[in-house]
């Protein structure tokens, strides 16, 4: 996910592509706990893309109050 791409959304979209990275971050730690996990790459990709969304949900939320 891009970053242009994130700006793009609301803040709520940024919610809701947060929620259901959370949710993939579970899921992929649980497959590697198991052993099941295939692409090992992904879980750092989507740790990044974590911090990439509260990183602009916060910029935007300090742009509304200022």
């Amino acid at each position: 996910m891009k970053a242009a791409d994130v700006r793009a959304m609301s803040v709520d979209q940024l919610n809701d592509e947060l929620a259901k990275l959370k949710k993939e971050q579970f899921n992929l730690r649980f497959q590697g706990a198991t052993g099941q996990l295939e692409k090992t790459s992904r879980v750092q990709q989507v740790r990044r893309d974590i911090a990439r969304i509260k990183t602009i949900a916060r910029q935007k939320a300090a742009a509304s109050k200022a």
